[in-house]
C-alpha cells in the first residue's frame, strides 16, 4: 500500500527533482514574500497580499510538485512495457538479470533510465535485487511498477521462468495502456457531446 500523503522529501523524488526539503522551504518562502510584496504594492492592501502570500507560498509549490509528479509518471507508463521488453530479450539471449537492468539503465529515456539505475544502484550496495525492485514502487506509485516489482520478487523467491513471466507483464502493460486510452477518449467524446449539446 502506498501512503495516502508521503513525507516531502518523497514527494520531492516523486516528483523527479533533486531539492532537498530545506531547498524548497525556502522557494515557497521566497515566492510567498514576492507575491505579498507584489500584491500589497499592486492592490495596496494587507488582507488580499496575505492570502496571495498563502496562495503562491503553500498552494503553488505543492500544485507544482502534484504536476511534475503526474508528468513523470506519465512518461514511465508510456517507456516501461518497451523497458520490460528489453529485459525479456535480455534474458532469453542468456544476459543476467541485473545485466538486462543495466542495459535499461544506460540506454533508455527519462525516467526509466533513473529508475532503473536506482535499482542497480540499490542492489549494488547488497540489497537482494527483487527487494531493489519492489522499491521502484516507492518512488513510481504506479500498479505498473508495483507489479514489476511483485513478479521479480516471486521469481527471485521461488523460481521460474523470468521472461516468460515479464513477457506476461508487459502484455498486461500494454493493454491497461490500451485501456487507459481508450477510457480517455471516451471521455473526452462525452464531453465534447455534452458541449455541443449544452
Amino acid at each position: 500500500r502506498k501512503p495516502k500523503n508521503p513525507p516531502l522529501n518523497v514527494k520531492i523524488a516523486q516528483a523527479g527533482l533533486s531539492w532537498s526539503n530545506n531547498q524548497f522551504l525556502m522557494i515557497s518562502a521566497g515566492l510567498a514574500l514576492f507575491a505579498l510584496v507584489a500584491v500589497f504594492i499592486t492592490a495596496g492592501s494587507l488582507l488580499p497580499a496575505l492570502a496571495a502570500a498563502f496562495a503562491a507560498g503553500f498552494g503553488l509549490p505543492r500544485w507544482l510538485l502534484s504536476f511534475l509528479k503526474k508528468r513523470r509518471e506519465a512518461k514511465f507508463l508510456n517507456h516501461f512495457p518497451d523497458g520490460v521488453d528489453v529485459i525479456v530479450r535480455g534474458i532469453k539471449a542468456g544476459l543476467p538479470l541485473l545485466d538486462s537492468i543495466k542495459i535499461i539503465a544506460l540506454d533508455s529515456q527519462e525516467p526509466i533510465k533513473s529508475e532503473f539505475k536506482a535499482i542497480v544502484e540499490t542492489q549494488t550496495i547488497g540489497m537482494p535485487i527483487g527487494e531493489a525492485c519492489a522499491k521502484l514502487f516507492e518512488r513510481i506509485p504506479l500498479a505498473e511498477a508495483n507489479f514489476f516489482g511483485i513478479v521479480i520478487s516471486i521469481q527471485q523467491k521461488a523460481g521460474g521462468n523470468l521472461s516468460e513471466a515479464l513477457g506476461n507483464l508487459s502484455r498486461v502493460l500494454r493493454e491497461r495502456k490500451k485501456m487507459k486510452a481508450k477510457i480517455q477518449a471516451m471521455s473526452m467524446e462525452a464531453k465534447a457531446s455534452a458541449m455541443i449539446i449544452g
